[in-house]
């Protein structure tokens, strides 16, 4: 049997680096692509047997867009207009893609994307171009949402694997909003999430939601503003599991690919001190949807004052499975064996922004050997 190859997407303020592995101890890491520019964005699609990166690329001359590669990088396909653009009448220009997610390997042209101005993009050719989702683009809440402190965003987009018909997403500021007929129409979904820091401590509306995912069995975690979060009920109630944490804000939240009850967070002190709990930085995991944690920082640093954000982590399909995260000041952790323990994969980077991981099809595809090679000076 083939050993697995394991690539690392590193997307930063300044460009993206890839990196492949074969035991996710060692790293081969490339040159940077697209250097200078901002990579807020990357999901890579391992359906149907192909290894497509696809990439948020936003320049501060030409505006952002969404380019592909099917060679790791070896070449790269940029379309002529925008693949994610609003029309003339929409009053609105794109800002900056913040999420880019390949659907269920049942749906194989799916990729959903989440951008600024709040809104939902969905694609149904792999990524090349994307059609606005105009029931939530026309929602009638619009006008009660608005920015985080990086922009108002639709950041987590969580398309249900078993049932097509059900979408979860969340944005800052605004709350989790739900369909259940394909994005027809969208409903709050953000009942018992808290925002101590509005008049109304749990509104309908306006929560500043930092990040949501869904375990195996379709239960939802949710990293808020302040606070920790699970629903058992696709969004109907949630309930906090902040409990045994040290500090309940943060940005991360990641979930297991494969086992029900298991989730990952990285606390920070408050929304004020944005620092890891006495500047020592580690993840936190539970394997029983919230009801204990467990600290693991074996490999991390003992000082680090960096923040890692909401889309700078990322866990992979691989058995054990994988967890990786950058931070702001640079570095960029793996660890092969669920947070266990880490190895660097990179540092003296630019700001982290987003890490995306993958088992790939084949080890080393032929199509991606030149690139392989590059990385290893072969």
């Amino acid at each position: 049997m083939d050993t697995p190859a394991y690539l690392l997407a590193i997307g930063t303020k300044k460009g993206l680096w890839l990196a492949l592995s074969h035991d996710r101890r060692t790293w081969q890491l490339s040159e940077p692509h697209f250097l200078m520019q901002e990579i807020p964005a990357i999901g890579i699609d391992t359906r149907g047997g192909r290894n497509r990166l696809l990439v948020g690329v936003r320049s501060e001359h030409f505006g952002p867009t969404v380019v592909h590669s099917d060679d790791l990088g070896a070449t790269w396909v940029e379309p002529d207009r925008a693949s994610i653009a609003f029309a003339e009448g929409d009053g609105a220009a794109v800002e900056r893609i913040w999420q880019i997610l390949p659907d269920a390997e049942s749906r194989p042209g799916v990729v959903w994307a989440g951008v600024q101005p709040i809104s939902v993009w969905k694609s149904t050719d792999g990524g090349e171009t994307f059609t606005l989702n105009r029931a939530l683009w026309e929602h009638p809440d619009k006008s009660d949402w608005g920015a985080g402190f990086g922009g108002a965003a639709a950041h987590s987009i969580v398309p249900d694997p078993r049932d097509e018909q059900l979408v979860h997403i969340a944005m800052s500021t605004g709350g989790v909003y739900r369909t259940r007929d394909r994005g027809e129409s969208w409903q709050r979904s953000s009942k018992g999430i808290s925002a101590y820091f509005l008049p109304d401590p749990e509104p309908e509306v306006g929560q500043c939601v930092h990040k949501i995912a869904a375990d195996s069995e379709g239960r939802l975690y949710a990293q808020n503003h302040r606070g920790v979060f699970r629903s058992d009920d696709q969004g109907e109630q949630w309930v906090s599991i902040a409990d045994g944490l040290p500090a309940d804000f943060g940005f991360v939240m990641l979930t297991h690919p494969r086992r029900s009850g298991t989730a990952w967070v990285v606390p920070l002190v408050s929304d004020y001190e944005r620092i890891a709990p006495e500047g020592h930085l580690a993840v936190h995991r539970t394997d029983d949807a919230g009801e204990t944690w467990r600290r693991f920082d074996d490999g991390l640093p003992a000082r680090d004052y960096n923040v890692v954000l909401r889309d700078a982590a990322c866990v992979d399909a691989g058995d054990p499975a994988g967890v990786y995260f950058g931070t702001r000041g640079g570095s960029v952790y793996a660890s092969p064996d669920e947070g266990e323990s880490f190895v660097e994969v990179a540092s003296r980077l630019p700001d982290i922004l987003c890490v995306r991981a993958v088992v790939l099809n084949g080890a080393f595809p032929e199509a991606e050997q030149t690139t392989a090679d590059q990385m290893t000076g072969g």
